[in-house]
C-alpha cells in the first residue's frame, strides 16, 4: 500500500471481529512505535498490552457510558494502554525548555499515530480513546506514580470500516509568511 494510500484510509474503528491478532503481527506494531520521533530522543512512552478478556473488562468500566469505544474495547483481542513517562520529554537537567512544559502529550500522539498507521497497513483497525478516567485504569494496570495513562486503542480486524469523514481544504488551515496570509 502507498503511504499516502495509509494515510488516507485509516479510520477510527469502533467494531471488531473476535480473530486473534498473531504475537509477530503485534510485535510489528510495537516496533512502530519504537521508531516514533520524541523530543529529544527520549522515548517517553511505555506500553501495556491487554489480551485478557477480564481485563479488557474492567478497562471498559473506566469509560463513560457513552463513549463508543467501550464496543471496541470488548471486541478486539487487543488493548494497548500508552503511558507517558512524566519530566523526561521537553526537559533539560530537570527544568521544562518551553512554555509548553511536559511535552510527553505529543510525542505519545506521535507514536500513536505510527501505531495506527502500521495497523491500518496490515488491515487491522483501531481507534484512539482519550475519553476516560486514568486514575481508574492506573489502578486496574498498577501504573506507577511517574507515569500517566494518556490513550488507549483497540486492535483488531475491522468488522465495518467507517466512511471517510469531511476533511478541510488545505486553503482553509494554511497561511503563508503570517497567520491569516493566504497566497
Amino acid at each position: 500500500m502507498d503511504f499516502m494510500e495509509v494515510i488516507k484510509g485509516r479510520r477510527s474503528v469502533r467494531l471488531y471481529r473476535g480473530d486473534p491478532v498473531g504475537d509477530d503481527t503485534l510485535e510489528s506494531l510495537l516496533e512502530a512505535v519504537r521508531w516514533a520521533p520524541s523530543w529529544a530522543n527520549s522515548q517517553c512512552w511505555e506500553v501495556i498490552v491487554v489480551r485478557q478478556e477480564e481485563t479488557r473488562r474492567r478497562l471498559v468500566d473506566a469509560l463513560p457510558q457513552g463513549n463508543p469505544g467501550r464496543q471496541g474495547i470488548l471486541q478486539a483481542p487487543v488493548t494497548l494502554v500508552f503511558l507517558g513517562i512524566k519530566g523526561k520529554s521537553g526537559f533539560w537537567k530537570g527544568e521544562a525548555c518551553t512554555d509548553k512544559g511536559d511535552w510527553f502529550m505529543y510525542d505519545l500522539g506521535l507514536a500513536m499515530e505510527n501505531l495506527c498507521l502500521a495497523a491500518h497497513a496490515v488491515g487491522l483497525g483501531t481507534v484512539i480513546i482519550g475519553y476516560f478516567d486514568a486514575a481508574q485504569v492506573a489502578e486496574i494496570l498498577q501504573v506507577p506514580q511517574d507515569k500517566e495513562v494518556v490513550a488507549m486503542t483497540p486492535v483488531g480486524f475491522p468488522e465495518r470500516v467507517p466512511d471517510p469523514p469531511q476533511r478541510k481544504e488545505i486553503s482553509q488551515f494554511v497561511y503563508h509568511e503570517g497567520y491569516g496570509r493566504q497566497e
